[in-house]
């Protein structure tokens, strides 16, 4: 009866709520699980390259910022029945299944009792960035985003928490379309149980003790746009000596900031003109886009990376211990006082982070079998054309047509190697370490391809009729050489991540779920804020349809239960 009357109140306040399902079929769930994404796929890595080619060409055209200046200007208000505010703060999210739905789940919970503190559940719930992946399209939203979000949370609890979402680089792939379709709409406001809050893909909202959270979309790093600014200045007649701001950023810029130089610049911008004439302070910065737990203490701000929300997990062992924001080496003919921060914390430590590097011997075939066969085919042509040189046998016209030029496997191996080191794609200036890396990566693909072609003439396949060698080449050699080159690869992602170089391959190539994080945030009436850096060590990979059929319990739990810890001590803002 209590179920039932859930159900018609559900009803009556206009909310959808799904039926539940009985089993782990996507049928019943209504979307498909996914597994982690393949980053070293080939053509994965093709067509995320493609995207971010055309993304940095055509960026400036399919910009729908502009356009915006259309929709309502609104600027939402955020406070709990006692007065004060439960918010948490999720990034990078929208990956394989487990890591995602396990993240959600501990969202979703009523309360969370992590490390003798009892946290209820927020009542506003704010994405920090990049909640697809690879890219922006209509299925990936719905089974890697909001298919376990909506799992983790069917129905609209009594406090009926609010979303507001940040838009990140990956869902800028399709001219940030699906993420307004998503998060930004006149009906149908509602993401799971959460209602979605925004009327535009930047937002400001108010909240207890004059706190306000200023969320910005930067379309990847360029201007801020002319209507963006104007909302803004609109929210700033608000601001006042009083006030103290939370900024939710795409990209933890005063990071990246450290490499290039005019990364920040943006966001000094903004502050700078925007915040700083209302004499308000911005006390913390949050962001997603690097996947780990990570916060910079200054003398009067927080500086937070928090983009462990369901991505596969990125190195925090190469970490400076202090950084100098905005960096002094900036070409911006304005710039803020530049002030040091340092390294307060960081999730998972340095230690663990080591470790989990060396997993790529490992992860790397298995992660990646397609990136596997690619090396396999790559070295098997490599072998061929070797082997034609060494043999020097004229063969006939058909042998002849279909032999491989040695010269252009040789070149094709280097480049590719060298490109690998620093891809087009990627921002920064090629340096000297990267050469250096990137030939030599090349030079020993070549050395073990000498190696295997000197095996392969000891065997006596390289004297059967043709095209019998070359048959036998894919079937054998090809699988062998692709195996052993992935682990040639790794030697060379490991050594090259010691020197800042492919790191993030390093730690995509592994795909890593575990080691998720997300921030839980109180704010009292009486304005003292507390970030709780709530942590989980491993996800669930089990999971069971839930018996509790109460509309907002979730529908799956994990047979083992999850084991939330704090990633550091609460921190305390006032």
């Amino acid at each position: 009866a209590a179920n039932t009357s859930d159900q018609a109140a559900a009803e009556r306040a206009g909310e959808r709520s799904a039926r539940r399902p009985r089993t782990t079929d996507p049928l019943e769930l209504g979307f498909t699980p996914r597994k982690p994404v393949p980053w070293l796929a080939p053509f994965l890595l093709i067509s995320t390259g493609i995207r971010t080619l055309l993304a940095m060409l055509f960026g400036a055209y399919l910009d729908k910022r502009e356009l915006q200046n259309s929709l309502e200007a609104r600027i939402e208000r955020q406070v709990g029945p006692d007065g004060g505010l439960w918010l948490d703060y999720v990034a990078d999210l929208g990956d394989g299944f487990n890591a995602t739905y396990s993240i959600a789940y501990l969202l979703a919970q009523a309360e969370l009792d992590v490390d003798g503190h009892r946290l209820p559940r927020a009542q506003t719930l704010v994405m920090g960035g990049d909640q697809v992946y690879p890219s922006a399209a209509f299925e990936a939203y719905e089974d890697r985003c909001k298919g376990p979000y909506q799992a983790a949370l069917p129905v609209t609890p009594p406090e009926r928490p609010t979303l507001f979402a940040v838009p990140g680089n990956h869902d800028w792939y399709d001219g940030l379309t699906a993420f307004l379709r998503l998060f930004v709409r006149s009906r149908d406001r509602h993401f799971g149980g959460w209602g979605t809050g925004q009327s535009r893909s930047y937002f400001a909202v108010e909240l207890p003790a004059d706190w306000w959270l200023l969320g910005l979309d930067d379309q990847s790093g360029s201007y801020l746009d002319d209507p963006q600014l104007a909302y803004f200045d609109m929210v700033a007649q608000q601001l006042g000596p009083q006030s103290r701001v939370i900024l939710a950023v795409p990209a933890p810029t005063w990071v990246k900031a450290v490499d290039h130089p005019t990364a920040y610049d943006s966001i000094d911008y903004f502050i700078r003109t925007i915040i700083a004439p209302t004499v308000a302070q911005v006390r913390l910065l949050i962001s997603g886009d690097l996947h780990h737990y990570a916060r910079y203490a200054g003398p009067d701000r927080q500086l937070v990376t928090c983009g462990s929300g369901g991505a596969y997990l990125y190195p925090t062992h190469k970490l400076p211990e202090r950084i100098e924001v905005p960096p002094k080496d900036t070409l911006a003919r304005r710039a803020s006082l530049s002030r040091p921060y340092d390294l307060a914390a960081r999730y998972p430590d340095a230690a663990r982070s080591r470790r989990y590097g060396w997993g790529i011997f490992p992860r790397l075939p298995l992660r990646n079998p397609g990136f596997t066969t690619l090396l396999g085919t790559l070295h098997t042509l490599l072998m061929l054309a070797m082997a034609g040189v060494a043999a020097n046998r004229v063969g006939t016209t058909e042998q002849r047509l279909f032999s491989v030029p040695l010269v252009l496997m040789l070149l094709v191996t280097l480049l590719g190697a060298a490109f690998f080191a620093k891809p087009p794609s990627a921002g920064g200036k090629r340096h000297a370490r990267h050469w250096i890396l990137g030939v030599g990566h090349g030079l020993a693909h070549v050395a073990l391809g000498a190696a295997g072609t000197w095996l392969w003439l000891q065997l006596p396949f390289a004297d059967w009729p043709w095209p019998l060698p070359v048959v036998a080449a894919a079937v054998i050699y090809g699988p062998v050489s692709g195996l052993v080159a992935s682990q040639l690869v790794a030697a060379y992602l490991l050594i090259a991540g010691a020197f800042g170089v492919n790191l993030n391959e390093l730690f995509a190539g592994q795909g890593i779920e575990d080691s998720k994080a997300f921030l839980r945030i109180r704010i009292d009436p009486d304005g003292a804020l507390t970030i709780y850096p709530i942590a989980v060590d491993r996800v669930a990979r089990d999971w069971q349809v839930n018996p509790d059929e109460t509309p907002t319990a979730s529908w799956l739990t994990p047979r083992t239960p999850l084991t939330p810890h704090l990633a550091e001590p609460p921190i305390k803002l006032t």
